[in-house]
């Protein structure tokens, strides 16, 4: 309920004081301690509920009002398709999530352990700022922090370890056993068409904005991609892209044409149709 605390606190110009966050008042309002307070607008800034616009405020992204306003999408964050939307800007579009976008996009080993990810998550970090020092605690505690987001602990810790995170019901992550993990790869029940259709014109217009076709090797496969980061196989590829032309009244098609496999897009779209793809998985 942390992204629907940071919502609620939106005025009725759309916009959220910075100081709403740092005020005395803070641990009152949002009932949880301080840290949390920090947490909470960390996240709704990373999963795009909020964004930094201003040097005083905060707004409120569009999606984010359509889903948790009273009467919304999904006020309290009870349908899989807000949690999908949250996984596609942690780990597909890396919003303030490092650790989380290269994860699902340069881990390509079927399983692992913790040990395995902290030397090549330290590499990439480091070529991203070479100047910034690292500390090995902090990339711990944030492989930490990204793995149980998905694979919560099975025993010991504390009660807040037994709780079932937003993205652990999508069954991208799965504990083999203790401090060794495994993606799971295949069809993916509670993902809507109009999640992966709105991923995959995201994904589109930041890789290859002037194209009015992409492969389905990119959309599979690609850094950043629909099919990577929600870890689809082909055949449930294949599946979704035959049913894009419905879905978005032929605006983007599907052709398998001599070996060749591409979606083609009709026009150029704007951020209101991928509104509109949004709340068709809610429907």
């Amino acid at each position: 309920m942390w992204l629907k605390k940071a919502f609620e606190q939106t005025g009725t110009d759309g916009l959220i004081l910075k100081s709403t966050f740092t005020a005395e008042s803070a641990i009152a309002e949002f009932g949880v301690g301080k840290n949390m307070v920090a947490a909470i607008r960390h996240w709704a800034l990373a999963c795009d509920v909020l964004r930094d616009t201003s040097p005083t405020a905060y707004s409120v992204s569009p999606i984010a009002r359509e889903i948790f306003r009273d009467g919304g999408l999904d006020p309290y964050s009870e349908n899989p398709s807000t949690a999908w939307y949250v996984h596609w800007w942690l780990a597909g579009k890396g919003n303030r999530a490092t650790t989380w976008y290269w994860l699902f996009n340069h881990v390509t080993a079927p399983a692992f352990s913790r040990d395995d990810l902290e030397a090549p998550l330290a590499e990439f970090a480091r070529k991203l700022d070479p100047k910034r020092k690292l500390s090995a605690s902090t990339l711990s505690r944030d492989i930490e922090t990204c793995l149980r987001g998905y694979a919560p602990r099975s025993a010991g810790g504390t009660p807040e370890d037994f709780a079932e995170p937003m993205l652990g019901e999508l069954g991208l992550i799965s504990e083999e056993h203790k401090g060794h993990f495994a993606f799971r790869r295949g069809p993916k029940a509670t993902l809507e068409d109009g999640t992966f259709a709105y991923a995959l014109l995201d994904f589109w217009d930041r890789s290859a904005p002037g194209l009015s076709s992409l492969a389905f090797e990119a959309i599979a496969y690609g850094e950043g991609s629909p099919g990577r980061v929600f870890k689809l196989d082909e055949d449930s590829m294949a599946e979704r892209l035959l049913a894009l032309e419905d879905l978005t009244k032929g605006v983007l098609s599907w052709t398998d044409t001599a070996g060749l496999r591409q979606v083609h897009r009709m026009k150029k779209v704007t951020d209101e149709f991928k509104m509109r793809m949004i709340a068709k998985a809610y429907v």
